[in-house]
């Protein structure tokens, strides 16, 4: 694997992929309106001389998929080309200072995105196609949604191993957080809100109930390894009135050995000690999505490989579990194994000041090319 690797190594352009990534954060390609990235993306692939398929995930919605070797894939390199929507339409694009690269998609996950095709089109170039490891890359669309582009995938292929370039500063997270998602519904009676006394306010309610509720043990921030966030608060908009509704997503990040079920125990006990305790509480708890995490252990030959990669790179080797919610909790409950690593951290993903380190980008590059020599040759045809 050295000589090939070293070959492949040397065949990453970061010139080519610098221009990749900066291409790819001026499309604009929020979740549902990807086509113009993707159809990028497909040129680039094609001119390479691939032959790309078409996913179909809904009408002008599609997956890229391209494969290479003569054997089915045993990894698949995954990325997802939407982003969630900008915070400014005028500025999503791509800006650069200092070696760090800003924009909407940089570090979740369009530089990951871009560091998969230039390890692709450096193996395609550096290795005849006797030599080229049997593995795919797949593009997807809709995962800052909810995952049908993955969703599609899977119909149809369960590789063995998948590499997700979610970013995670280049930690290799072979562990996986599972994610809740709660809607919590309130009701109470609407009035003039100068007659607050003839009414009774949902918000108030919900913010009493929340308050109970953060009280369970579960929920202790200070103690407890569960994410807990309040996203979305929203009330009836009827103007100057006591709100007769109140609605409250929250998101619920659990760490790999706890059951969603456990949780959704918890908010029961909330819920019923809330309808004993708060006035006139009426109020409904409904769970939208639930997905277990999972711990794939650090004795793979994946782990080895990252193992004696970094090393080489003068990187240090880290293995963590990857806190957030990703397809790679879709790619795990179909029965494959997923790898969660790539360029850029989650601390600004989401945020107006997204960025990523270009030199993480090319890193990323690298460790992706390794990963598909180490696991797509024959030799690692066995169950690690």
């Amino acid at each position: 694997m050295n000589t090939q690797l070293d070959r492949v190594w040397q065949a990453i352009d970061d010139a080519r992929l610098h221009r990749t990534l900066l291409d790819m954060l001026d499309i604009y390609s929020p979740s549902g309106k990807e086509e113009d990235i993707q159809l990028y993306l497909e040129e680039l692939l094609t001119g390479a001389g691939f032959s790309v398929e078409r996913q179909e995930v809904e009408e002008e919605r599609y997956n890229l998929r391209v494969t290479m070797g003569a054997a089915e894939p045993r990894l698949y390199l995954v990325g997802h080309v939407d982003t969630v929507p900008a915070w400014d339409l005028e500025e999503f694009g791509a800006r650069e200072e200092n070696g760090v690269i800003h924009g909407l998609g940089s570090a979740d996950m369009k530089g990951g995105c871009a560091a998969m095709l230039e390890a692709w089109l450096a193996m395609a170039g550096a290795l005849p196609a006797v030599e080229r490891p049997a593995v795919g890359l797949l593009l997807v669309v809709g995962e800052e949604e909810n995952g049908d582009g993955s969703a599609a995938f899977l119909e149809r292929f369960t590789p063995p191993w998948v590499v997700v370039g979610e970013p995670t500063g280049l930690t290799a997270c072979f562990a996986h957080y599972g994610y809740l998602e709660a809607n919590i519904v309130t009701r109470g009676r609407r009035s003039h809100s100068s007659l607050p006394e003839l009414g009774h306010n949902a918000v108030e309610s919900m913010l009493r109930f929340l308050l109970l509720l953060g009280k369970e043990p579960l929920f202790d921030r200070e103690r407890s390894e569960i994410v807990y966030s309040i996203r979305e608060m929203t009330s009836a908009r009827a103007g100057f009135v006591v709100p007769d509704r109140c609605e409250t997503w929250i998101d619920l990040h659990l760490p790999p050995g706890m059951a969603p079920a456990t949780v959704q125990e918890a908010i029961q006990r909330a819920l019923a000690a809330g309808r004993l305790t708060i006035p006139e509480l009426d109020v409904e708890v409904s769970f939208d999505f639930a997905s277990p995490g999972y711990d794939l252990g650090d004795a793979t030959r994946p782990a080895r490989l990252v193992n004696e990669i970094y090393p080489r790179l003068g990187l240090v080797p880290k293995l963590d579990a990857f806190r957030s919610h990703s397809d790679g909790n879709l790619f795990f409950a179909a029965g494959c194994r997923p790898l969660i690593l790539g360029p850029g951290s989650l601390e600004t993903a989401h945020t107006s000041d997204e960025q990523v380190e270009f030199a993480e980008v090319v890193s990323a590059a690298r460790i992706y090319a390794a990963l598909c020599l180490g696991m797509g040759s024959s030799e690692a045809n066995s169950p690690g």
